[in-house]
């Protein structure tokens, strides 16, 4: 890890969480993985404040732990996780823009949280939306509660992995630390909670003064302390689910810019069909039929099936190869082949790059060798058309920067 990395995650870590924890990540990120002991020695930190700040740390998925065969603890921080912090509001504004107002603030809540339960998660976002109404209005609990079901229907949201129960027929000593599983069925696995109530609103120091004596309202939520319906049940954002959602979304803008309008909302119908079935690591989405795909385009968009199919031809036989055609059946199955798109974009980006720093005549050889790999210095003056000494120090300049490298050939 650079140490530009370094200093912005402890800048990250420091505003976010102060300086002790600031102290103990950085520590972390410096060295590697250290038992608890050795974390409170090097850093000259008490141990009750080592484990606060790691309490933190874990709580945001910014720490891991792993027991080891002597039963020592030690702990590993993750550095892409936090530098993964500075697109919190990119999150929180992706999840506005498809659930509303309030898909934003449940997002919002579960990142600065960590990890919350689905009670939790519903009443305070309840709370908030009902602060922002007009005087008479509230906020239903159950109105909150089916967003948060539409979010983890759709995997932005999931379940942590909990301690499973055990009988306690095995009295020897507990773990040195708990291990948390959990099951791909379960990841996603919503439970049925009857949340009935409204959202409230903060009590004003007028009102407090108008009304009952502040001594008198805290016994009533104490003699009728129900328990948590969803105790130990613990939700977070599924952050890889919004980079596979920003990857989709940078697909369909390529094609829209590539072909037209109605082509990149044919990629997006697909996307959209295959965005649960479909790891996100994997090189393509799951194949669909041409029926499938036409059943599932937005209500009102206007296409015939024969339109469609012309299209998802012309999408095929593209050179960028974006959409590949992987069968007959069903009118024809289609799969979108995303190693490939993502490769197309990145060389795209780079092409941009060269193009912005050295001018159209560099983005010319360097496009020229993306495309032979491998080529001599009089093959690219004579396929870029460029003079012998331009071509030179053009090559020079892109090599001294890392953008190409030199390969010496073996008589």
């Amino acid at each position: 890890m650079t140490q530009a990395e370094i200093k912005l995650c402890s800048l990250l870590l420091q505003e976010h969480f102060g300086e002790i924890v600031e102290k103990i990540g950085v520590h972390l990120i410096r060295t590697g993985s250290q038992p608890l002991r050795v974390i409170a020695h090097d850093t000259g930190t008490s141990l009750d404040q080592v484990k606060k700040a790691l309490c933190v740390l874990i709580q945001h998925n910014l720490v891991i732990y792993q027991v080891h065969k002597r039963g020592v603890v030690e702990y590993e921080a993750q550095c892409s996780r936090v530098l993964r912090m500075l697109r919190y509001p990119r999150y929180i504004y992706t999840a506005k823009t498809l659930y509303s107002d309030t898909g934003e603030l449940i997002v919002e809540e579960l990142l600065l949280n960590g990890k919350m339960t689905m009670s939790a998660v519903v009443k305070k976002v309840a709370d908030r939306l009902t602060e922002t109404m007009e005087d008479g209005k509230t906020m239903d609990y159950s109105e909150v509660s089916n967003t948060f079901v539409r979010l983890a229907d759709t995997h932005f949201v999931q379940r942590c992995p909990w301690v499973p129960v055990t009988e306690n027929s095995d009295p020897g000593p507990p773990p040195p630390a708990p291990i948390l599983i959990i099951s791909e069925k379960d990841m996603y696995l919503v439970p049925k909670l009857s949340l009935i109530g409204k959202g409230k609103r903060r009590r004003s120091s007028d009102e407090d003064a108008a009304g009952e004596p502040k001594a008198k309202r805290p016994k009533h939520g104490t003699d009728n302390k129900e328990p948590i319906p969803d105790d130990g049940i613990y939700w977070q954002a599924n952050l890889d689910r919004f980079h596979q959602h920003f990857r989709d979304q940078a697909i369909v803008s390529a094609v829209a810019n590539r072909m037209d309008q109605t082509s990149s909302e044919i990629v997006r119908t697909m996307l959209r069909m295959s965005e649960i079935t479909t790891p996100s690591t994997a090189p393509f989405t799951q194949p669909l039929s041409s029926n499938e795909i036409f059943r599932s385009l937005p209500v009102g968009y206007n296409i015939s099936k024969q339109v469609l199919d012309q299209y998802l031809t012309l999408l095929a036989d593209d050179p960028l190869e974006f959409v590949g055609k992987s069968g007959d059946s069903g009118g024809g199955m289609y799969v979108i082949n995303l190693h490939k798109a993502l490769g197309s974009l990145a060389t795209a980006t780079l092409e941009s790059v060269v193009q912005e720093r050295f001018g159209s005549r560099c983005a010319r050889i360097f496009r020229l060798v993306l495309q032979k790999k491998h080529l001599e210095q009089k093959q690219v003056e004579d396929f870029a058309m460029i003079p012998a000494k331009e071509a030179k120090d053009m090559l020079y300049k892109m090599l001294s920067e890392n953008f190409i490298s030199l390969q010496v050939g073996c008589q």
